[in-house]
This record gives C-alpha cells, structure tokens and sequence, in this order.
C-alpha cells in the first residue's frame, strides 16, 4: 500500500515523524458507525472489516450511534472501557462532541474523524474532502446547465454538520458570484429522506419552473428526490424540456445507475474506500506514536493544519455520463 512516507524524524509536508507524545504505542482500535439508514455510509462501513485485514489493525467489534450522539457519547465510553486505544468516529452533530473529546484527550486516547471535521476538541487527524468543492462544483455544474438563469433547490444536510454547513455555503456562495441569475431556494433536512420529499414537493407547487436540484446527500436524498420528479411527470431524459436536472453528492452505485439512465445528471463521489483505509491507517499510526506535518501526501490529497488538528482532504471527483463507467470510482466497484 501507498502511504505517507514514515521516515523517523523526517519533517517534510506530508511526512510522517516517529514519536511517543503521550500517545498509545499500539493496541485496539475502536470504531463507531454514524447511521445505518445511508446507503453511503452502509458501503462505508463494509469496507472497514477489508481495510483492517489488509492493515493489520487490530479492529474490536464496531458500534452504531445511529446519528444520535449520545449514543455516540455511551459507544465511546463502552469502546474505552473495553480496552480502545484510539477511538475511529463520524460525529454527525460536529458540534456535540467536544466534551467526549477532550475527555478521550486527558485519556492520552487518539481520535480519529471520518467524514466530519468536530468543531472543537482534539483530534489525530480528520480524513475527509474538501465539502465546499462539493458545493462549487455542484453550483458550476447546474449554473452551465440552466445557462446561468431560473431556479433551484438545495437540499442540505443537517447545519449542526459541518459538512452541510460547508457544502450549503459554498454553493450559495457560488451561485451569488457566479450565477447572479439564478435564485437558490435552501431546504435544511436534516440528513433525513423524507423531510427532504416533503419540502422538494412543497417547492415545486410553489415553483413549477424549478429546473435544478442539488442534493447534499444521494445515499438519503436521491430516492425521495426521484420519487417526487416521478410524480410530478419530470423524471424525464435530459433533452426532454421538461427536465430537472439534479447533481446529488456520494458517489453511491444507485447514484451512477439513475446517471446511466437520465435520472441525475451528476454526483459529487465521496470516496467511502479511501475514508475506510485512511481512517484506520490513522488509527493505526496514532497507536504507533507516529506524528504528521500539514503538506501533500502520496495518495493526491493534502494534509491541512485545523486549530484542534490534521485533516487529511482526499479528493472527490464530479461524476456525469461521460465518466460514470470509469472502474477506478468506489461506486462501480461495490458488489
């Protein structure tokens, strides 16, 4: 496997320095699972048990904290109690867990972020992408779609995310600069299918002149989308008039095949296998002692420097008809 060069005391960008710090020399690695009702997240956690194997970590059972954080909060204390010496996580509120992770600091109890970047609290490293690329890229693509005029609707994640947070407002800070001509209508979902039917249906009576969707989340947000376009006569092929066109943000297979046949016209592809390996390449370099610099990786991210941390942003390719059968993205390979 490819990583990031460990080379002792090397202190180039991206490199990693050997040390103890306080930290675990080696052992368990506990992890939590965000939510099981995303299909994004489901294919993320089945590839965490194949990511361990290749790794040699040594991975305890996972638990679920089912976007409740106080689950989240109760599966962390179990892990640690059980003998974790560096937690794996993906807080969906980022906001909730600072007190869990300083209690897991004054532990010496390394802490690994999945997807999501806390707001406060120290973390080993968070490894994720860059979610305001997703919000432009979404933005640039409807923008050259609808010509840079008419009407669209983003339907966000939760805001208490820092993930919708970012993701909403790159791609209203987009559309102002870029599209002036285009108005962008917010619907917060909360992470959730059907609120994010109810308020897609409740824009389009308003608004039968809406030509574009952006969904923050294709593993909730894309059947309830296509189920309302369905109803409503506009799930129709892209040359048809009547088209909305919708970028949605996962990369899941659902998502590719709804592009295959005209549904969606683009999704953002987070990368659910490298968030897997690189999450538990982490861990595992945080129970080793091992430390890392801001700078490129070998793997085409960059590492940044947070005030609580490291983050790792991997990248995240525009997926549409033209590449969509490309082997290389995650979601063509899921079987």
């Amino acid at each position: 496997m490819t990583v990031i060069t460990a080379c002792g005391s090397t202190t180039e960008d991206g490199a990693a320095t050997g040390g103890t710090g306080g930290t675990a020399s080696g052992g368990k690695v506990g992890i939590d699972f965000p939510r099981a009702d995303s299909d994004f997240w489901n294919s993320y956690s089945k590839y965490v048990p194949q990511m361990a194997t290749e790794l040699s970590v040594d991975l305890m059972n996972p638990t679920n904290s089912q976007n409740d954080v106080a689950k989240l909060v109760a599966n962390t204390q179990a892990l640690v109690s059980q003998g974790a010496k560096v937690i794996v996580m993906a807080p969906q509120d980022t906001g909730a867990i600072a007190s869990t992770l300083q209690q897991l600091e004054n532990k010496k109890i390394p802490v690994v972020s999945v997807d999501t970047r806390p707001d406060k609290g120290k973390v080993y490293m968070v490894v994720r992408a860059d979610n305001k690329a997703y919000g432009t890229k979404a933005c640039e693509f409807l923008g050259e779609k609808l010509g840079g005029k008419g009407k669209v609707v983003q339907l966000m994640g939760a805001l208490s995310s820092i993930n919708g947070r970012d993701r909403a407002e790159a791609f209203r800070d987009c559309m102002k600069t870029k599209f002036p001509g285009i108005t962008v209508f917010d619907e917060p979902t909360e992470w959730e299918g059907s609120k994010a039917a109810s308020m897609l249906q409740t824009r389009l009576e308003q608004n039968p002149d809406i030509k574009g969707v952006y969904l923050h989340a294709g593993g909730v947000h894309l059947a309830p989308t296509l189920q309302v376009l369905k109803a409503k006569g506009l799930l129709v092929q892209p040359d048809d008039p009547k088209h909305v066109f919708v970028v949605s943000n996962d990369g899941i297979p659902q998502e590719f095949e709804a592009i295959r046949k005209g549904e969606i016209d683009a999704t953002v592809s987070q990368p659910a296998d490298l968030y897997a390996k690189y999450a538990l390449f982490y861990a595992k370099a945080a129970a080793e002692g091992t430390t890392f610099q801001p700078g490129a990786t070998d793997h085409d991210s960059t590492i940044i420097s947070l005030p609580n941390g490291l983050e790792d942003q991997l990248p995240a390719p525009l997926v549409t008809k033209e590449n969509v059968d490309d082997k290389n993205l995650w979601g063509n390979q899921v079987k």
